[in-house]
């Protein structure tokens, strides 16, 4: 059975064991060692050696597990149990364990537990303050607003500053920078806390200064002392102690007359160095302002413009008084005033006037220069440079002005006149005044040109060729030669004309018309390229001008040859429509010539090229003709099947479009006989063997007989187509009316119709000459002379034709003509001897 404990036992049991611990804990910690650093040393410092400090045997520290405990706080220190020293294990800010500045002492307690036996060291460590903070304001600008009205002396709290540091570190004194008109007085807080004062050393003025700057200083007393700073804006407010003032106090302006209603005078301009409603003005006519004057001219109340309201005239008013005030909207309004005097100026409202004295027009375009054309008067009612004028006509005219008296000018020509180029002159006359503005008038005159004739007609070019088909129509028109002349009436009007010349004694006019009005070119025969090529003469235009003017144009004609002469065939010769019969042995070797078929074309060049061609053939396999050369040859030898008669009709064509032809037909006949056949290495005359030796003798002497004949026929027409006088032999001349002929027919001469032979020279062949004595029907024209090709007409000069003048009805031409008969005929007979 278990005892009964009651409650005064049990609290004698707890009373007994408290006094009994109390008593051991006595005797473990019985006293406190105390210790002072200062915040913020290195760490691993030694604050203390705490073995020797509490009598500790340094070798059983380990023994007995010493250990450190520090109450409320982080383990800033600890023992080094090898050394028994106290040392640093982090920074100790002194602000940061005390936050609290109601205490000036800071302490860290540790204690030092020590085992076998237990023992217990109370530590106190004071952390002492150093000066590692510098004083801070709440804010880094203060603003105060003072009215400019406030008295000095007046007194403005302004925020102190923050220094966590205790003691003398903390905040000790606050300065102020420079002013006039601030400073501060430093006062003491109960709790000991320093705080300033901004004190108004003298009455601030807004208008002056609006703001004021201030800097304040805020120092703490350690060594080396810190300090911070703030910004102390002082705005000053307004009040209503400036009155409104005019830039200038008394105003002198002028104004034209009839300046228009609206018109600006002027823009007063009053200043108001308050601000607010205290600057804001208005604009008014003081009492002194007489009723004309506010009906004449409008004040805005807000702007300060006076503006014109009524007419001005200068003759009426000229000076107008006014007096304006400017007051400002305050609580209690300040003005100010000033004066303006309006002066009316005249206005240059009279324009100058320009009178025209005398004006030449019109006049010749070739009038000398100086000449005057017009005198010109001009004047202005006005005054002054109003007054004064000054006379102008257009630039880039061919006159000048010249003043003869006081306001009299007078018009010259100063430049060459020509009116081709300006036939008109439209001269206005400005005068113009000096007044501001300037006002002008003008004048304009009409100068007409008279044309005189200084102008020569004008070719379009200063050469024409023109190109004239042959067997033109007599009077076809060949073209139109127009000259111009810029002159006018008479002086315009042309004549054409062309310049006499004569060629081979026959003038141009006999050749061709021109109309003398228009210019046209006609010609007056109809010409014939195988007698005339070209021509080269000049037209003259001259107009009807006085003295007339004339130039001249060279004009070429150049006749164009037509296809229109057929070939004429000349070899071999046969009476018209009749046959050409040949015998030629039955025995003729292949390839032996048997005819040679020739034809003439005076046509041109390449008109006249002549082709031959068989148009029928008795047997094709036996002859062969030659295209180019009209020779017929045989292809093969006659057999005794071939017909004894062979029917060869031969057609030659010239080149002409369209071409044109001529057509002979031969019979050849084959014989036994033996006769001469034509040779193909050499050609030797062929000739019948019809002549014995009487027959020769009497063929000498008829031939001397004809030559003594020819002889003296030859001298009579020489004789007769002598010049009586001497004259002036004509020029050479490109053009000739007697036609060139290239071809392979090298001559061609008339002979008289009684000769009966004629020597007939065929074309040149591959092989030499073949000569061809025929008899020749009466009234046969040709004699047929063959050269070595390429041996051209001997060409007549123009100027051996005119020498030869017309004298017993023979022309130099038909002299010519005769000549040339005579020497061939002379020719002829020579031959036949």
């Amino acid at each position: 059975m278990r005892p009964v404990v009651t409650m005064e036992s049990f609290r004698r049991y707890v009373l007994l064991v408290v006094l009994v611990l109390f008593s051991f804990v006595r005797n473990i910690s019985s006293s406190v060692t105390h210790y002072s650093i200062p915040e913020e040393m290195k760490e691993g410092s030694v604050v203390a050696n705490l073995a020797t400090d509490l009598g500790l045997d340094v070798k059983t520290l380990n023994q007995r597990k010493m250990r450190l405990d520090i109450i409320a706080n982080k383990k800033y220190l600890d023992v080094n149990k090898e050394t028994g020293e106290l040392y640093i294990v982090e920074k100790i800010d002194r602000e940061y364990i005390c936050t609290t500045k109601s205490s000036a002492s800071c302490y860290l307690k540790l204690e030092i537990i020590l085992e076998s036996p237990l023992r217990i060291f109370n530590i106190e460590v004071e952390i002492l303050d150093i000066n590692d903070n510098a004083p801070q304001f709440r804010r880094d600008a203060i603003h105060l607003d003072i009215s400019e009205s406030t008295p000095k002396g007046e007194r403005f709290s302004l925020s102190n500053a923050v220094d966590p540091d205790v003691g003398s570190n903390s905040v000790k004194t606050y300065h102020l920078s420079e002013s006039e008109s601030f400073n501060i007085e430093v006062q003491t807080g109960r709790d000991g806390s320093k705080f300033a004062e901004l004190i108004l050393k003298k009455t601030l003025d807004r208008e002056q200064q609006a703001v004021h700057n201030l800097i304040l200083t805020a120092v703490d007393g350690g060594t080396p002392p810190r300090s911070g700073t703030a910004s102390v804006i002082v705005h000053v407010l307004d009040t209503n102690d400036n009155a409104p003032t005019f830039d200038e106090v008394i105003h002198n302006v002028k104004i034209m007359e009839n300046s228009p209603i609206g018109s600006l005078v002027i823009h007063l301009n009053a200043t108001d160095l308050d601000e607010g409603s205290n600057s804001d003005i208005l604009y008014s006519y003081s009492l002194y302002t007489s009723e004309k004057t506010q009906q004449t001219f409008n004040l805005n109340p807000s702007t300060g413009e006076i503006t014109v309201k009524g007419m001005l005239n200068y003759e009426d008013f000229r000076i107008y008084d006014m007096e304006v005030i400017a007051t400002d909207h305050g609580a209690t309004s300040l003005s100010g005033q000033c004066t303006i005097k309006i002066l009316v100026e005249d206005m240059n409202d009279n324009h100058p006037e320009i009178s025209i004295k005398s004006f030449q027009s019109p006049v010749n375009e070739n009038i000398e220069l100086d000449t005057v054309i017009a005198v010109v008067s001009v004047s202005d009612k006005d005054s002054g440079d109003n007054g004064v004028v000054d006379l102008h006509i257009p630039d880039n005219m061919p006159f000048k002005l010249r003043e003869s008296s006081d306001n009299y000018f007078e018009l010259v020509v100063s430049e060459p006149l020509d009116r081709e180029k300006v036939p008109e002159y439209d001269v206005t006359f400005t005068v113009t005044d000096r007044g501001s503005p300037p006002l002008s008038d003008n004048e304009t005159m009409t100068l007409e040109l008279l044309d005189v004739n200084d102008n020569v007609p004008q070719f379009p070019r200063s050469f024409y060729t023109i190109r004239v088909m042959e067997n033109n129509a007599p009077g076809a028109l060949l073209s139109s030669l127009t000259a111009f002349d810029p002159d006018l009436h008479e002086n315009q009007y042309l004549v054409y004309f062309i310049l006499e010349k004569e060629i081979a004694n026959t003038s141009m006019s006999m050749l061709f018309s021109i109309n003398p009005e228009n210019g046209n070119l006609y010609a007056l025969k109809t010409f014939d390229y195988e007698i005339e090529k070209e021509f080269l003469f000049h037209i003259e235009a001259r107009d009807s001008g006085s003295p007339p003017l004339s130039s001249n144009v060279t004009v070429h004609i150049v006749i164009v040859d037509q296809n229109d002469n057929a070939p004429v065939i000349v070899s071999p010769w046969r009476a018209h429509g009749s046959v050409v019969e040949e015998k030629i042995p039955r025995s003729t070797d292949k390839g032996s010539l048997v005819a040679k078929v020739i034809a003439l074309d005076t046509d041109s060049v390449h008109n006249s090229r002549i082709t031959y061609q068989f148009l029928q053939v008795t047997d094709a396999t036996l002859f062969s003709l030659d295209q180019y050369n009209g020779e017929i040859r045989t292809m093969r030898m006659f057999s005794y099947r071939d017909p004894r008669h062979q029917r060869l009709v031969v057609v030659a064509k010239d080149n002409g479009e369209p071409a044109l032809s001529a057509t002979v037909t031969i019979k050849l006949s084959t014989v036994e006989t033996v006769v001469k056949a034509y040779s193909d290495m050499t050609e030797v005359p062929l000739e019948y063997d019809i002549f014995s030796d009487l027959n020769l003798y009497l063929v000498i002497g008829l031939g001397s007989v004809s030559f003594l004949l020819l002889i003296t026929i030859l001298v009579t027409i020489v004789l007769k187509c002598q010049k009586p006088k001497p004259s002036k032999a004509a020029p050479p001349c490109r053009n000739s009316v007697i036609s060139e002929r290239n071809s392979t027919i090298a001559d061609s001469t008339l002979v008289s119709n009684d000769a009966y032979w004629y020597s007939l020279f065929l074309a040149e062949t591959r092989k030499g000459k073949l000569v061809v004595r025929q008899p020749v029907p009466k009234g046969s024209r040709y004699v047929v002379s063959s050269l070595p090709r390429g041996t051209g007409l001997t060409d007549t000069s123009d100027s051996a034709a005119s020498t030869l003048q017309v004298r017993n009805g023979i022309t130099p031409k038909k002299c010519t003509h005769h000549l040339s008969i005579l020497s061939r005929m002379l020719l002829c007979a020579v031959n036949i001897l």
